[in-house]
């Protein structure tokens, strides 16, 4: 037998022997408090359990082309995180009247083994599949927005808060905690009571700032959203004045020697732990992103929303100087940005989202495009909610979308309505001047535990994500 030939079965062998390994996939998935990471997880698990017999996903070409075989539950890889609760959501969206499902508040997993017909002829030859395990990872947000904190102090922190109180809404919201912290004997001996009051208090202002003001750029991150450190000392620091915060601590057991010393343990054991034990395994990423909610909050809402975005970007600072590559080399090679609840708007503002969306993100998209990580913008809904129809304004037919309100879910009374028009770039003063939008949440649809979630482009965004794992 000549060489040629020997290289040749070699090569094919080599082919197969890679065909039969399990591959492996961490996808991860994020976005800021009602972004809805819960809905998405909830509906991509459906419809992988679902899709090969009753699917709904044409764009998918692995299902399109009847070569996904089906998916099941199998027991998650590392034991110490949380469970993501997939039957929990079902029975909310199953339940009469149905409920969206509960969001988390902390890191969650979920492993699903995905069988499959691969494309390669040897392997077609053969008759054999192959199989995927997808790890998904729920996360908080909130949590990326610490990362700039890796690179402050005490007092730079607290410069940073007080340069955030010149908006006067926040300013007035902070009265209280900012009245005890100047009243704070800061070079007494640690009163660990009343630092944990005032912790308190300053988190009370951060939940109020996110619910009166519908800000989403919060720091500390942990301090809305504490999954496992809820009500540990290491939460219990707050900001002070930037002149006091630079004073020489004299006496190493006092006020603000703890003060200190809780900042930075945060810094260390919370924030930078978080990303090395999570961050650095991930494959794949999707940032989801609810750009309907701010633009009914108005311009502050909007713009806070797109600076706690674009934080979250720099996440993917992969360059040379970056504090991730000095941290670790992280190896996300696929990143998706979904403007979520498409259904909450007429189909025709759809490229409208995804526009806005661009422009959202577009400082922080070219960054990691150059840093070599392929990036796609899309809008979708994860549990259609609403179906279209026709509405009349001042005498016209228009396009509108009806479904059930969530406040009106004992009626359950169908409501037509045309929200507006959504910006297809970033909005002018006009706009805010001019509000013609109003988003309004809808009801869940009542879930078929047969049947897979409707939904609005889930397809489209499994094949960006996952696709190339088929082949």
């Amino acid at each position: 037998m000549n060489l040629s030939r020997l290289s040749s079965i070699k090569t094919k062998a080599d082919d197969l022997a890679k065909l039969t390994m399990d591959k492996q996939l961490r996808l991860a998935v994020t976005g800021l408090s009602g972004a809805g990471k819960t809905a998405f997880i909830t509906s991509l698990v459906n419809q992988l359990l679902l899709g090969a017999e009753n699917h709904q996903l044409p764009l998918w070409q692995l299902a399109r082309e009847h070569r996904f075989l089906g998916s099941k539950r199998t027991p998650q890889p590392h034991l110490h995180l949380a469970s993501f609760d997939y039957q929990g959501g079902m029975d909310a969206l199953q339940s009469q009247p149905p409920r969206w499902p509960s969001p988390t508040h902390g890191v969650s997993e979920i492993r699903l083994k995905l069988r499959y017909k691969p494309q390669s002829l040897v392997w077609r030859k053969l008759n054999h599949t192959a199989t995927l395990n997808l790890d998904i990872v729920d996360y908080p947000g909130e949590w990326l927005l610490d990362l700039p904190l890796l690179n402050m102090n005490y007092a730079q922190w607290c410069e940073h808060i007080a340069l955030s109180l010149k908006d006067s809404r926040k300013a007035q919201l902070a009265e209280q905690w900012q009245a005890m912290a100047q009243a704070l004997a800061l070079n007494d001996n640690a009163d660990e009571s009343q630092l944990a009051d005032i912790a308190q208090h300053y988190t009370d202002y951060l939940h109020q700032c996110k619910a009166e003001l519908g800000m989403h750029h919060i720091q500390p991150g942990r301090f809305v959203l504490p999954g496992e450190l809820a009500g540990a000392p290491v939460l219990a620091f707050f900001p002070i004045s930037p002149e006091l915060a630079n004073a020489k601590v004299t006496n190493k057991n006092s006020n603000l020697a703890l003060l200190i010393k809780r900042f930075e343990y945060y810094k260390e054991h919370v924030v930078k732990q978080f990303y090395q034990q999570h961050f650095v395994k991930f494959d794949r990423q999707i940032v989801l992103v609810d750009c309907l909610s701010p633009l009914n909050s108005g311009h502050d809402s909007f713009c806070d929303m797109q600076l706690a975005v674009n934080q979250i970007l720099h996440s993917f600072n992969y360059g040379q100087s970056g504090v991730l590559r000095r941290l670790f080399s992280p190896k996300i090679d696929k990143l998706l940005f979904a403007a979520t609840k498409a259904d909450h708007v007429t189909p025709e503002q759809h490229q409208h989202l995804v526009n806005l969306l661009g422009e959202v993100v577009a400082e922080g998209k070219r960054h990691v495009k150059f840093e070599g990580i392929n990036t796609e913008i899309m809008a979708l809904a994860s549990i259609k909610a609403t179906q279209t129809g026709k509405a009349q304004l001042n005498g016209n037919t228009i396009n509108a979308i009806k479904g059930i309100l969530q406040n009106d879910v004992d009626s359950q009374q169908l409501t037509t309505l045309f929200p507006g028009e959504v910006p297809a770039s970033l909005p002018k003063h006009t706009f805010w001047q001019q509000q013609g939008f109003e988003f309004s949440p809808f009801q869940p649809p009542q879930a078929n535990p047969y049947q897979a979630l409707p939904h609005i482009r889930i397809d489209q965004a499994i094949e960006f994500l996952l696709g190339d794992k088929f082949k």
